[in-house]
């Protein structure tokens, strides 16, 4: 995996049911390097600290890789990096493949996997339409957030080094998917609760639907 680009935004206000609300979706491409901390990315704007931001979503990452599906879907769309409001756009992430809970080295940085991204009505905004909410579950490939677990710079160009490869853990597509399913997958709900790169309020959800 590569980081083909840096991303990150100012604070920017939209109208959502009449009223204005500001948001950091709006990121695009940088020319410099970017500082991930443990709680987000520097000089980034994340608006909304309940579902952004933090230790297990200090930096969200999607992939190069969809970005061709998605421009066939919305070839009107004026494209660049950072489209999904990504920090990082990194080519060769495959959900399918990554597990949750991955040590990797990016730049001078130490990253961990932790959730997959959930869309809200942010991002059917920025597209032009709310129908890319459930087209974007549908799809499966959320991209990912990360845990920063020791802060550092990266940049375009910079490739992920594995560290550790998770144990008895899931993929990140799979998480999404145990998300969204009504019939949870009960070898991955007891992945899922037992992943410590995972937030305890969320295993704890998960925890209510073992049978």
């Amino acid at each position: 995996m590569k980081i083909i680009s840096t991303n990150t935004s100012k604070p920017k206000t939209i109208i959502w049911n009449d009223k204005p609300v500001e948001t950091g979706i709006y990121k695009t491409p940088t020319s410099t390097p970017i500082f991930l901390g443990t709680s987000d990315v520097k000089n980034d704007t994340v608006t909304d600290r309940k579902y952004h931001g933090g230790e297990f979503k200090a930096c969200y990452l999607f992939s190069e890789d969809h970005y061709a599906y998605w421009k066939t879907l919305y070839p009107e769309l004026d494209w660049n990096w950072g489209m999904f409001g990504e920090n990082l756009t990194v080519a060769g992430l495959d959900e399918s493949k990554i597990l949750v809970g991955n040590i990797y080295k990016i730049g001078s940085a130490l990253v961990q996997i932790t959730e997959h991204r959930e869309p809200c009505f942010k991002l059917g905004v920025k597209f032009g339409t709310q129908n890319i909410l459930k087209q974007f579950i549908d799809h499966g490939f959320p991209g990912t957030y990360i845990r920063v677990l020791k802060e550092g710079t990266v940049q375009t160009g910079d490739t992920f080094n594995l560290i550790e490869q998770a144990e008895n853990s899931l993929s990140t597509t799979a998480l999404f998917k145990l998300i969204f399913d009504k019939k949870k997958n009960q070898d991955h709900l007891k992945k899922a609760i037992n992943s410590t790169a995972l937030p305890a309020k969320l295993r704890n959800d998960f925890n209510k639907h073992l049978k």
